[in-house]
C-alpha cells in the first residue's frame, strides 16, 4: 500500500496532478481544492490512499493527513465510494466538511456533485457520532498559528498525527525541537524529515 509520496509535481490539471518520485511518475486524482494550490516543478508531500475495482486501479493524494482521514472515513458509509468523498473534499474543506456533518447540515453536503440529499442524510446519520468538534477546533487554531509560509511545520504535525499522536502533542513536540536545535523556520522541503525524526524521536521518550 502507498501511504505518502515526496518528488516534485510534473503537470496539474482540473482532475489529476503527476508526481515524479525518483523518476517514476505517479497520478493522483486530488481534491480541487489541493490542486489549485499546485504548479509544475513544485517539490511536495502527498498523501494516498489507493481504491482497487474491478476496472481500474486508482489513487487518491492529498496535502494534508486530515484531508486523508475524512476522506476514508466518507467511505464508511454504505455507498459512499471514493469519488463522491473525493467530491465532496473538492467542494467542502475537511474542517467545514465536518463541521457540516456534527451540525447535521444536509444542504452543505448536497452541494458536492454526485450527492444529492439523502445520501447527504445518510453521511449524517453514520458519521455524526464520530466527528468530534474539539479536532475541528484545533485544526482551524493550528492554521491561524501557521502562516501558509510555515507549510513544512504543517507537515511535520500532519506526519505526526497520521502515525497516531495527539495534534496538541505533536504540535508541541515540533516546535519544542525547532527550538532546542535552533532550527530556522519555514522550514524548507529537505528540512522536514529531520524535523519529523527529532520530533518522533521526542514524543517516543515522553511515552
Amino acid at each position: 500500500m502507498i501511504g505518502m509520496l515526496r518528488g516534485h509535481i510534473e503537470s496539474v490539471d482540473t482532475t489529476t496532478a503527476l508526481v515524479n518520485v525518483h523518476d517514476v511518475g505517479f497520478e493522483l486524482r486530488m481534491p480541487a481544492n489541493d490542486l489549485a494550490t499546485m504548479h509544475a516543478g513544485q517539490e511536495t508531500t502527498i498523501y494516498t490512499s489507493m481504491s482497487v475495482s474491478q476496472d481500474a486501479i486508482t489513487l487518491f493524494g492529498f496535502l494534508d493527513a486530515h484531508s486523508k482521514r475524512m476522506f476514508l472515513q466518507l467511505q464508511k458509509v454504505s455507498g459512499i465510494g471514493p469519488k463522491v468523498a473525493l467530491s465532496l473534499l473538492s467542494t467542502l474543506t475537511p474542517d467545514d466538511l465536518a463541521q457540516a456533518i456534527h451540525d447535521g447540515d444536509d444542504k452543505a453536503l448536497s452541494r458536492a456533485p454526485g450527492l444529492g440529499k439523502k445520501g447527504a442524510q445518510k453521511i449524517i446519520l453514520e458519521l455524526k457520532g464520530s466527528i468530534n468538534v474539539e479536532d475541528i477546533e484545533g485544526s482551524k487554531a493550528q492554521a491561524t498559528r501557521h502562516s501558509p509560509a510555515d507549510k513544512g511545520v504543517e507537515q511535520v504535525v500532519e506526519g505526526l498525527m497520521s502515525l497516531g499522536w495527539h495534534q496538541s502533542d505533536a504540535q508541541e513536540a515540533v516546535e519544542n525541537v525547532i527550538a532546542a536545535n535552533e532550527i530556522e523556520t519555514p522550514l524548507s522541503t529537505e528540512q522536514v524529515p529531520q524535523v519529523l525524526k527529532l520530533a518522533l524521536t521526542s514524543l517516543d521518550r515522553g511515552r
